[in-house]
């Protein structure tokens, strides 16, 4: 895997998925604000709410090299469909090699359906802004410019898919197995709950379920690789750990804090 791919495999996990991230822009405090950030009466039950921010510590092996945040930032409107908007920030990187990204998710509140998504990606030398559309109901999605392409039913993107993985039991010894990633090749997406752990991380202790990922892609969570995924083992599902080897070493991400958690 290479290393520029490091932070794209985060936001997957990260399925289940650096500075820190900018803050959330302040909606003004007006009657229209207010009502947009209500949950309609037939939104699905979720553990996470408006204001929910994580922050994470990444490091290389044994190594600091940035930090990262999730924020759930507001509920608001695509295509006259109530959606959660939700950031996904990774910021730092090594001497001559600087990462500064940000994936952006829009999703259904009743169905957790991707509508939109986007990647502004600054590795290195290396520069990519993707903006998708997602429409669920005719099956289709489109990057940029570029012409539609089909969709798969109840598509998810990566950020809203770490989302929907919190709402599942996550039963010890269970797997779980999903088709729900938008773009057909990635699937199915395996995620096998292996054991219970109790794990001290910068932001506390927790008593967690850790979970092992599995993408039908490369990297991170690929078939082939070894990575593991620790949640709280609570109605916040909140996740505060997360390990993999590469053949270049290990990266791993920790809780160092959160705010607006249930």
């Amino acid at each position: 895997m290479k290393i520029v791919s490091i932070s794209t495999a985060l936001a997957a996990a990260v399925v289940l998925a650096g500075g820190l991230s900018p803050l959330p822009a302040q909606a003004a405090d007006t009657a229209e604000s207010r009502e947009i950030q209500r949950l309609p009466a037939d939104a699905l039950s979720v553990p996470f709410k408006v204001g929910e921010r994580l922050d994470y510590e990444l490091r290389f092996g044994s190594l600091k090299v940035g930090n990262g945040s999730m924020e759930v930032r507001e509920i608001t409107q695509v295509r006259g469909r109530s959606v959660w908007h939700t950031v996904f920030t990774i910021k730092g990187g090594f001497a001559l090699y600087r990462v500064n990204d940000v994936y952006e998710s829009w999703f259904d509140v009743t169905t957790l359906n991707s509508l939109r998504y986007h990647q502004d990606v600054d590795e290195g030398s290396y520069e990519r802004r993707r903006r998708f559309e997602i429409f669920p109901e005719r099956g289709m999605f489109k990057e940029n410019d570029r012409p539609e392409e089909p969709t798969v039913a109840n598509p998810l993107d990566e950020g809203s898919f770490l989302y929907f993985v919190r709402t599942l039991p996550l039963e010890v010894g269970k797997s779980y197995e999903y088709a729900r990633y938008f773009k057909a090749e990635g699937n199915p997406v395996r995620i096998r709950v292996v054991r219970r752990e109790t794990i001290t991380v910068p932001g506390g202790t927790f008593k967690t379920v850790v979970l092992q990922p599995t993408f039908q892609t490369k990297g991170i969570f690929s078939k082939n690789g070894k990575a593991e995924v620790w949640i709280t083992d609570d109605d916040r599902r909140m996740m505060v750990q997360m390990k993999s080897k590469l053949s270049f070493g290990s990266l791993n991400l920790y809780l160092r804090g959160s705010s607006g958690t249930k």
